[in-house]
């Protein structure tokens, strides 16, 4: 990873943060294994690229909780860093704060920036019932409002504004025993979005400038209490008229060796960026549960 000036500090404060939370503390909370899932790119709880019903951590309706992560993916032109922490109170509502950062690891020398930045500041509430026992699941609502720390090369390209929020619905569910008797945990969520490209080039474009309701989705295997298998799909507008916008997917696998710690590995797929096609690369991320 490469220094810049103004990420040192805050990247270093919250890898000590993982690094307690991971040590010999007390339990993180009462909820079951595994049951608050990783943290997305934007910070709130759920798979890598998708938010979930769930939410950060592992606390109940009478304690709070929360997790700290570090994660990066590389892609062929482009690498993102994300760190983020969430905080649960009392199973009802998650309030988290992520930094990204992607490098132009390509188009650098061409544009005269090295890297786009934005923060994401987010709110998830529980409205009704739990991911393990209720028939129908856990249904959540969710802000993630999204503020570009540079702008000159998204106006450039033609986006309209350099904050926006996205407003989500969640609803996830695991079915017990269903696939060769292992649980499997489906979610599926409805986003209303002008975000371009996550909100790393902007909000709105030169294409179109109103919100669209954009649908993702999914699934992740419990082969034990320890490994998840699993994939996600996230459907993208396509806003700005310079270059296409494709949807992400990927294929992830989820190793917690222990309630305060989860590892994430995945394959992502994120298509077209910025007009330079097919981008798919690792993704790694490390969470810690306090």
């Amino acid at each position: 990873m490469r220094d810049h000036p103004g990420r040192t500090g805050p990247t270093l404060a919250i890898a000590a943060t993982l690094t307690l939370s991971t040590s010999a503390l007390a339990d993180p909370g009462s909820r079951l294994w595994a049951t608050g899932g990783v943290t997305t790119i934007e910070g709130s709880a759920g798979g890598g690229l998708v938010p979930w019903a769930v939410l950060a951590g592992y606390a109940s309706d009478q304690e709070w909780g929360g997790t700290v992560t570090l994660s990066r993916a590389k892609v062929d032109d482009f690498t993102l860093d994300v760190a983020g922490a969430a905080v649960n109170w009392h199973n009802r509502i998650e309030v988290s704060i992520a930094r990204q950062t992607l490098d132009l690891d390509t188009l650098g020398a061409t544009l005269g920036e090295d890297e786009l930045s934005q923060d994401i500041f987010g709110i998830k509430a529980r409205l009704f019932g739990d991911v393990l026992y209720s028939d129908y699941g856990q249904w959540s609502v969710g802000l993630q409002h999204k503020r570009q720390r540079d702008f000159d090369i998204p106006e450039a390209v033609g986006a309209e504004d350099d904050q926006g929020t996205d407003v989500y619905l969640s609803a996830s569910k695991l079915f017990f025993a269903a696939v060769f008797d292992r649980n499997l945990l489906v979610n599926a969520t409805l986003r209303g979005t002008r975000a371009n490209q996550g909100g790393l080039l902007g909000f709105g474009g030169d294409r179109n400038d109103d919100y669209e309701a954009m649908l993702e989705t999914s699934a992740g295997l419990l082969l034990n209490r320890s490994w998840i298998i699993g994939a996600e799909y996230r459907q993208k507008p396509d806003n700005l008229g310079f270059a296409t916008e494709d949807d992400w997917w990927d294929a992830f696998v989820v190793w917690v060796p222990d309630r305060r710690l989860s590892v994430t590995a995945a394959w992502t797929n994120l298509g077209n960026i910025a007009g330079l096609e097919d981008q798919r690369g690792p993704y790694l991320s490390l969470q810690g549960s306090f």
